[in-house]
């Protein structure tokens, strides 16, 4: 299907209509099983009935209708169907159960410069982009001059597209794309194009389409994009909807099931391997339990919260005054700090058997970042290890909500205040 379809006006914009209709929506992939090295062979196997299939449903029974004006949010994680959708929506991929209705002309960004000839100049791939996305030549000579502003290529527009590099090939392709307002404007992951100053441009002009009533469908991995710009979002996940809903609260689930399953995954990495494990183990570390203040084990923590870290121990033969101690470290081998029992002041007695020591952060002042535990138990002057767990227990911070502080390690928790000199 031609993508010139996407962008006939075939109805007027009602606002009491929806302005895109998804009924029933499925997309059936058909993946062979094996790989057939050349055509020639691809053909012969055909002739023979041969080749085997596997279906696979990138989609699965999506009904949404979408309203002029309406910026929708699309989230989930990578093969959720996100991009497909956007592509039935396009009419560049048509359906295979269901039906699209889309009213007015649509934009899009779904992949920048698609259809661009390396071959050509600049100035020959905008006409040439301009047809494909259904503007005649007598629009493209009105928008040729606002196009070639835009994108800031004046010095290269006459220069091939194979001088060009990746970001100009971007800025080229998202001037022409949005060289005017559409009705419908579909975006894939395309805030970023471009250096600094185009980011800010692109992003400038999607907002003014917006503000106009430009009805918008994003997908986007910047959650903070998708709260700060939708009206609503739509959580896909093996091309099943999910939920439907205002952004914070489908946001707030979403991360919610995405940290369940991140904080599995760093439980089951919690067994210390042989070369992460030392020492002569008269006292073995048996058990590592972080949790939070409720005494509930927890991999996931945000900025602020209390965490508590918890040492199960045998002690295999009595050990006077032993000393317990953690360490914590970035992802990125970054020691954090290193606190243990005699720099607190705190003397254990004689220990033998079994026990357990914990220590607690009342307030996680590490910003955003994986960090992993170290654990140990020494003698009392610090000259036997007993046993040594080198970084061995994941824990993530995520600080997305009421976060003061973005950048670095930890947060200060510092006050602003401005004090104006009086004439």
């Amino acid at each position: 299907m031609s993508l010139l379809t996407a962008f006939d006006r075939t109805e007027e914009i009602d606002a009491s209509e929806p302005v895109i209709k998804i009924e029933g929506v499925a997309v059936r992939y058909r993946v062979p099983q094996e790989r057939i090295p050349s055509f020639k062979e691809y053909a012969i196997r055909w002739l023979r009935g041969e080749i085997r299939y596997q279906d696979f449903w990138a989609l699965h029974d999506i009904n949404l209708s979408i309203w002029p004006g309406e910026v929708i949010g699309i989230i989930g994680p990578n093969g959720a169907g996100k991009s497909t959708l956007l592509k039935t929506v396009a009419r560049v991929l048509k359906p295979t159960t269901g039906r699209v209705r889309v009213r007015g002309r649509v934009a899009p960004l779904l992949e920048l410069g698609a259809g661009f000839d390396y071959e050509l100049t600049g100035r020959e791939n905008i006409y040439l982009n301009g047809a494909i996305l259904g503007f005649s030549k007598r629009d493209i000579d009105s928008l040729f001059d606002s196009i070639v502003e835009f994108s800031g290529l004046e010095d290269f527009i006459d220069a091939p597209l194979r001088n060009y590099s990746t970001g100009m090939f971007a800025r080229l392709g998202f001037s022409v794309a949005t060289a005017e307002r559409p009705d419908v404007l579909i975006v894939d992951e395309i805030l970023g194009v471009g250096d600094a100053e185009f980011q800010t441009k692109s992003f400038e002009r999607i907002q003014s389409f917006q503000a106009s009533g430009t009805t918008i469908l994003l997908v986007s991995h910047s959650l903070d994009s998708v709260d700060n710009m939708c009206t609503r979002v739509v959580w896909l996940d093996h091309g099943k909807m999910v939920l439907i809903g205002s952004p914070k609260a489908v946001i707030s689930q979403y991360l919610g099931r995405t940290e369940d399953k991140e904080a599995e995954r760093l439980a089951e990495e919690t067994y210390p391997e042989v070369d992460q494990r030392w020492g002569t183990r008269r006292i073995e570390i048996t058990g590592v339990r972080i949790t939070n203040q409720e005494g509930v084990e927890q991999r996931i923590f945000r900025t602020g919260e209390k965490l508590v870290l918890q040492m199960d121990y045998i002690a295999h033969v009595p050990i006077p005054s032993p000393i317990f101690g953690v360490a914590i470290h970035r992802q990125d081998g970054i020691h954090i700090s290193g606190p243990n029992t005699s720099f607190a002041g705190l003397t254990l007695p004689v220990v033998e058997g079994k026990g357990s020591v914990s220590y607690t952060i009342p307030y996680l002042p590490l910003l955003e970042g994986l960090y992993h535990f170290s654990v140990a138990a020494t003698n009392h002057d610090d000259t036997e290890i007993f046993d040594y767990h080198n970084c061995t227990y994941p824990f993530r911070v995520v600080n997305y909500i009421d976060v003061r502080e973005k950048y670095g390690l930890v947060t200060l928790r510092g006050e602003w205040q401005h004090n104006p000199y009086s004439e």
